[in-house]
């Protein structure tokens, strides 16, 4: 059953500025708990992160959420978590890229913060759960425990980047979005039905603390800039240069400045990344199909898994789901696609599911490849 509660709860609502997390408060408030709204300033200078409608960190962000507490009529907070942002979410997918692995900074962001250090002072302060606008859902089972599904609205669903939560995190989080099977025009209207000035307000996108979305040039600011390196074909010839293998991903297709066209006259994409001698290494894209993985540093939403087992898997956030078989070895997961996938990088994360359910979550250390012939 999807979570009812008996009794009125204290809620910090946490309210980005958007759209959503407005309603989310709103809807908390309508259902009868004891609301608190905070916005997170996640920027030591917010000036510095994305204006206008593109992040979640700006100062005009603040204001809009203030200005949608006031008209919900609950209290409202600033909250300043600046520098465990910098530490747990920045510096980390700083050093993420600079190890050649490709990482998923609003999962760390929920991890760490939202339901880490944003959840640890709200119990503190002795509130009982944190609301937030994504769109998931907790369903209660009859012994009491918890468990986290997909929302009803698959196209709107994002448990995929809520799957580091473990169960003492579910037990206090809130979120009134995602049993409802209404589409993103339908909460804008009901934002404007309940006077919220941010309903239409265009959503959030690419990375919030980036201010112009050139996550190459973020990157190159704080590893040392441009260092001009090597794209080699699979055998090894140099076709191409780059000015830092920092700025590549498993999987790319764009911005490879290849001068001349391959043998076969198809696309190249980007196979490997060596961040130890700055060489990016390209070929077609059968050679990018994955058979299997591992993955580290597994969080579950709920009881590991005892045995090996059938699942499906989510590698990207707006992906879709394949099916696996996975198994926990000494505290490695070991996943086994049914078909190849491509497009898998170290450093993504690998969210496994049962049904609708969250099983929980990892982060993809190395990668299998079906066997391929250079061309």
């Amino acid at each position: 059953m999807t979570e009812t509660p008996q009794r009125p709860l204290r809620v910090l609502a946490a309210m980005s500025g958007g759209v959503d997390s407005a309603v989310a408060a709103a809807r908390a408030v309508e259902a009868g708990h004891d609301v608190t709204g905070v916005h997170l300033a996640l920027s030591a200078n917010p000036q510095s992160f994305r204006t206008g409608a593109r992040g979640c960190c700006t100062i005009e962000d603040s204001r809009d959420a203030r200005r949608a507490a006031d008209v919900i009529g609950i209290p409202f907070y600033v909250w300043d978590l600046a520098e465990r942002f910098r530490e747990d979410v920045v510096d980390d997918f700083v050093a993420e890229y600079e190890a050649g692995r490709t990482p998923n900074p609003c999962l760390r962001c929920n991890e760490k913060i939202k339901f880490a250090a944003l959840l640890d002072k709200a119990l503190a302060l002795g509130f009982d759960a944190v609301c937030t606008g994504h769109y998931a859902t907790v369903v209660v089972k009859e012994d009491g425990s918890r468990e986290l599904h997909r929302a009803s609205d698959m196209a709107k669903d994002q448990s995929y980047v809520l799957g580091v939560l473990d169960e003492r995190q579910l037990a206090h989080a809130m979120f009134p979005l995602g049993d409802t099977l209404t589409t993103k025009e339908e909460i804008r209207a009901e934002a404007e039905r309940r006077d919220l000035a941010v309903a239409k307000k265009p959503d959030s996108h690419d990375i919030c603390f980036i201010a112009d979305g050139d996550t190459r040039g973020f990157l190159a600011d704080r590893l040392g800039g441009p260092a001009e390196g090597a794209i080699l074909d699979e055998a090894g010839t140099k076709v191409g240069t780059h000015e830092g293998a920092f700025g590549f991903t498993i999987g790319q297709r764009k911005g490879l400045r290849i001068g001349h066209p391959a043998a076969d006259g198809k696309p190249r994409y980007v196979l490997d990344i060596s961040p130890v001698d700055n060489t990016v290494t390209v070929g077609p894209a059968e050679a990018l199909d994955v058979t299997a993985l591992t993955a580290i540093r597994p969080r579950w939403c709920g009881t590991a898994p005892a045995a090996p087992g059938t699942y499906t898997a989510q590698l990207r956030a707006h992906g879709g789901e394949t099916e696996v078989t996975a198994a926990l070895v000494d505290g490695v997961l070991h996943v086994t696609f049914t078909e190849p996938v491509r497009g898998v990088a170290p450093g993504q994360a690998v969210v496994l599911y049962d049904g609708t359910r969250v099983v929980g979550s990892a982060t993809i250390a190395t990668t299998v490849r079906r066997e391929h012939t250079p061309a």
